[in-house]
């Protein structure tokens, strides 16, 4: 995703008025720490000035008010899709539509109450089942992740934890790609697979 886009989606963070240390932050945007600090510089160029706790527990704080754009989709481009997706014949252009309804219940729903307007399927249970049943037969799992700065990408994880964090469920995993735990949100997973390989 483009330099904007990451510096958004950070504003959003800190916008919560919680602290978040640079490397919280890089991970949640998959960038390095240094970039972490591009942007902090590049919001106060714009004169919104991030406050630096020092230390140990130190990070970044946001203590001005700032109005953020709300990046969602309507009720009547969900339906519009739907249609799409029901007319389409090319298996291959289906599944892209398919993929990209996904995101948008997953990624871009808005406010709940838009999300029950649209009648949105909530797959996450789905997903807690299946990572839950990892964890306990210590199994890894495919998955087709949905990054805000790159888009979509394949993981092979090793989950550990299921945690709840601002009414979203994540699991805490190994990444054997990213050779390091992150955070993945379920609702950004897009595909899912049990694997038979245990770690």
């Amino acid at each position: 995703m483009s330099k904007i886009s990451n510096v958004l989606t950070f504003m959003q963070y800190l916008s919560t008025g919680k602290k978040y240390s640079i490397q919280e932050l890089a991970e949640k945007l998959e960038v390095s720490p240094r970039m972490i600090r591009v942007y902090k510089d590049e919001l106060e160029k714009a004169g919104i000035y991030v406050d630096t706790i020092m230390g140990p527990y130190g990070g970044y704080v946001l203590n001005q008010s700032i109005r953020m754009p709300v990046r969602k989709f309507k009720k009547k481009d969900y339906e519009l899709l739907e249609k799409y997706i029901n007319e389409e014949q090319d298996v291959e252009t289906k599944e892209k539509l398919i993929l990209l309804k996904d995101k948008i219940q997953g990624v871009y729903a808005g406010s709940k109450q838009e999300a029950r307007e649209l009648n949105l399927k909530d797959e996450t249970q789905s997903k807690y089942n299946l990572l839950t049943r990892a964890i306990k037969e210590r199994r890894k799992v495919k998955i087709l992740y949905y990054s805000y700065n790159k888009g979509e990408n394949e993981r092979i994880i090793c989950p550990a934890e299921m945690f709840l964090f601002q009414e979203g469920w994540y699991v805490a995993a190994f990444c054997l790609v990213k050779n390091d735990i992150r955070h993945f949100e379920l609702k950004r997973i897009i595909k899912y697979e049990l694997l038979d390989e245990t770690f």
